[in-house]
């Protein structure tokens, strides 16, 4: 039999993380078995189940990397099949019109909370063959004795007593359907055989069960993933991160390092950190998922960030990060400048965002200096050595980065100075800063008339020393 997974998201208008690691791990087991995973979108509520709060799941998890293999389907499409079901478990005895009023089921609720017991429906009408004329909703018929077991792929055997559920409702006075309703309907109708999801779901889980068996369906197998907390191992906060994958894409993180990142909270290879999609893939498993809540770390997602930047050809890359540099301003295109300055930032860079920001150098001058650098390198001679380094400059037609080394140990050499009080100067007056890629490399890409202009300001805005 074909594995099919689903993921089965509301368009609320976000992607939340929780929910971009449990559609992860549903296309990692499909792709794992050659199955199918399939995408539906639960959009019952209609405020908001705007089409562009649809577009933004779409949008999220075509950045991701997670592409499905059927779908979208639409719950608000499925309206006739959900009725028809309604219809027939009636028929067939296995549930029933309730006549109760909203005022007298909270008369009722009232007086279980007085009593200090469970708020249960107390099956006033499960008896009474209710026909359609009045208002009414309906309710699936729960069994009155026993448990129900459920042998959950990550939590194991979870049991729970019979007693403890009632006659839930499965649609509305409206007629609309709730979602315990259209979630077996749907995958029953899409032959799904895993359900992956959060535990918050797991209280829905045995009330399905009983409705699986009620319409004769076979049901998949569930599998409930444990939830992702911050370092604190509270509820995840801004502090710890943003909850909006697609946040993620804005900070400059790459999908690839996401995929990797969302893979390891909760689920572990031996001691291997960083997986190629490939990897993922080939080791993917839901007996390797643990039962324990995962930890969301910041620090870990930028180290798994930076280690893909790496990885990543540096054509691509950076193309990847002209966003970030026009975003900022600079006027920049894909050339070879480019890839030269993306291959001397990358080593360095956690995202395309902290890429973009080191890369200021070579499009702008600096807009201030350093104190502690000019506190260690703006000496005395640092003013004659840029003079003389402007004056060969001006010479060169073209600038050749091969000949930039030669010439600073040069001056280092006639002027009796340590390599370091020559390239540092230097380094300030064109980054602001003593810290850069290799010097040669710095001035190249800057270009000579705009070292020139740097030089040149640097001398007559720097006091003499």
């Amino acid at each position: 039999m074909t594995m099919r997974t689903r993921f089965a998201p509301s368009p609320t208008g976000v992607l939340h993380l929780g929910n971009a690691r449990t559609a992860l791990f549903n296309w990692l087991l499909a792709r794992h078995h050659q199955g199918v995973f399939v995408l539906r979108i639960e959009d019952t509520d209609r405020e908001r189940s705007t089409p562009e709060n649809i577009q933004v799941i779409v949008d999220a998890m075509k950045w991701l990397g997670l592409d499905f293999d059927e779908g979208p389907f639409f719950q608000s499409e499925r309206m006739p099949q959900y009725h028809a079901a309604a219809e027939r478990l009636i028929a067939e005895g296995q549930a029933y019109r309730c006549r109760c009023t909203s005022a007298e089921l909270e008369a009722k609720r009232q007086q279980a909370i007085a009593e200090k017991r469970k708020s249960l429906y107390d099956r006033t009408c499960r008896d009474k063959n209710h026909g359609p004329e009045a208002p009414h909703i309906v309710r699936l018929k729960m069994p009155n004795e026993g448990s129900t077991v459920l042998d959950d792929l990550i939590k194991g055997r979870v049991e729970v007593n019979n007693a403890e559920m009632d006659d839930w409702i499965i649609l509305r006075s409206d007629g609309s359907p709730v979602y315990n309703f259209c979630v077996v309907i749907d995958d029953t109708d899409m032959r799904i055989t895993h359900v992956v999801r959060g535990e918050d779901h797991l209280t829905n889980t045995h009330k399905q069960l009983h409705l699986y068996r009620a319409l004769g369906f076979e049901p998949p197998r569930f599998g409930h993933l444990p939830l992702i907390l911050g370092k604190n191992r509270s509820k995840m906060s801004k502090r710890d991160g943003a909850t909006n994958l697609l946040d993620y894409r804005e900070m400059g993180f790459l999908p690839q390092a996401m995929r990797n990142f969302l893979a390891r909270l909760g689920w572990s290879h031996g001691d291997q950190e960083l997986f190629t999609d490939e990897e993922l893939i080939a080791s993917f498993n839901l007996e390797s998922v643990s039962a324990s809540n995962a930890v969301f770390d910041m620090d870990k997602l930028n180290w798994t960030n930076g280690s893909k930047i790496r990885e990543t050809d540096v054509r691509e890359l950076a193309e990847l990060a002209l966003p970030f540099l026009r975003e900022r301003g600079y006027a920049v295109q894909q050339d070879e400048r480019l890839v030269r300055i993306v291959a001397l930032l990358r080593e360095r860079s956690t995202t395309l965002a902290d890429l973009a920001d080191r890369a200021r150098m070579f499009f702008a001058p600096p807009d201030a200096y350093d104190e502690k650098a000019l506190k260690k390198w703006w000496k005395a001679e640092a003013r004659p050595v840029l003079e003389q380094f402007l004056q060969w400059l001006k010479a060169q037609d073209p600038l050749h980065e091969e000949d930039i080394m030669p010439l600073l140990d040069k001056l280092a050499q006639d002027n009796a100075l340590q390599i370091g009080q020559v390239a540092q100067p230097l380094r300030i007056a064109l980054t602001g800063s003593s810290a850069s890629p290799p010097i040669e490399a710095t001035v190249a890409l800057i270009g000579k008339e705009e070292v020139i202009a740097r030089v040149e300001k640097a001398l007559t805005t720097l006091p003499n020393v």
